[in-house]
């Protein structure tokens, strides 16, 4: 099909809860649109996970370039802000060539940080950074997370709240400006030199869980228990506190069964969706389309060639 006709380049937005079919859909789109897909999952990007976070397959992969998959190794600190670096200089590669990219993922604070860019925060003193992780080590994270929840409930929303690390540091962040850490991400939204066009994809309630537990089950005969064994003796690093890592090793630890550990993979997985939706259906800019429409692929082209369609 041919390209869109604009005077700046367009950053195509695929977003939508976990098991949705976003990436199926993303590829397809990519192959149309001639163009390449950027992930922004916080978790396909490390190499050693693959199945449990539903990385593109080698098969998709070959058929359409794909960015920020598999790229970094659990090992490896990486965040939002780092994402957002990288993500700005591929992107200016790109539009060299291509008058469209695709961008498609789940994790909210990866999308915020491309679309809108996130505002310095202020560095911690070392002495109540210490103090912090004092506490943490000598009491658990419960505490501070209730207090968290109590001074930056819109944080505690978008984070894995079993996520110590981050939590800790929202936290010190909170001490040492009296300010919730969201704030840090909600000043005006930084220049881009490219249109946003973003789309959310939904499905009803019982179909999309249905989905996922469907997923989970397909991850189990992949391999999925074969891979979390093998990064079990790492399982303390920030890059496996993840759903369908950390209830295996629950299970590996002996203090679940499998059975349970599947049940809790599947909950938890249903949890984190609502948990997206809730988070970008207060975003009045996504366009949301029924992921099930016979017609989804024609809708989303219909939306990047029309000339007065909607961006951010």
């Amino acid at each position: 099909m041919p390209r869109a006709s604009t005077s700046s380049p367009l950053l195509l937005v695929l977003v939508g809860p976990t098991g949705v079919g976003k990436t199926e859909l993303s590829v397809r789109l990519a192959q149309r649109l001639s163009t390449s897909i950027l992930s922004a999952d916080s978790r396909q990007i490390y190499r050693e996970l693959p199945i449990g976070t539903a990385a593109p397959s080698l098969e998709e992969r070959a058929a359409v370039p794909h960015y920020f998959v598999g790229t970094r190794s659990i090992h490896d600190y990486y965040s939002a802000s780092d994402y957002e670096r990288e993500a700005l200089e591929t992107l200016a590669e790109l539009f060299q060539e291509q008058s469209v990219v695709l961008v498609s993922g789940g994790s909210m604070m990866y999308v915020d940080a491309l679309c809108r860019g996130l505002d310095a925060v202020p560095s911690v003193p070392e002495d109540l950074r210490r103090a912090v992780w004092q506490r943490y080590e000598a009491e658990g994270l419960e505490g501070i997370r209730q207090e968290l929840r109590e001074v930056d409930p819109d944080y505690l929303g978008q984070v894995d709240p079993a996520n110590y690390k981050r939590l800790l540091h929202a936290w010190e962040v909170y001490l040492a400006t009296g300010r919730p850490f969201s704030s840090y991400h909600r000043g005006e939204p930084k220049q881009r030199p490219f249109r946003i066009l973003r789309v959310g994809l939904e499905r009803p309630r019982p179909e999309l869980y249905a989905r996922i537990d469907r997923r989970v089950e397909l991850m189990l005969e992949a391999g999925l228990e074969a891979e979390a064994r093998a990064v079990y003796p790492y399982r303390e690093l920030n890059a496996l506190n993840t759903v369908g890592y950390k209830e295996l090793f629950a299970y590996f630890d002996g203090t679940i069964d499998r059975a349970e550990a599947i049940r809790l993979i599947q909950r938890n997985s249903r949890h984190y969706a609502r948990k997206q939706l809730s988070w970008w259906q207060r975003d009045p800019s996504i366009h949301w389309l029924d992921a099930s429409a016979p017609d989804l692929l024609e809708s989303v082209l219909a939306l990047v060639e029309a000339p007065t369609a909607p961006l951010a």
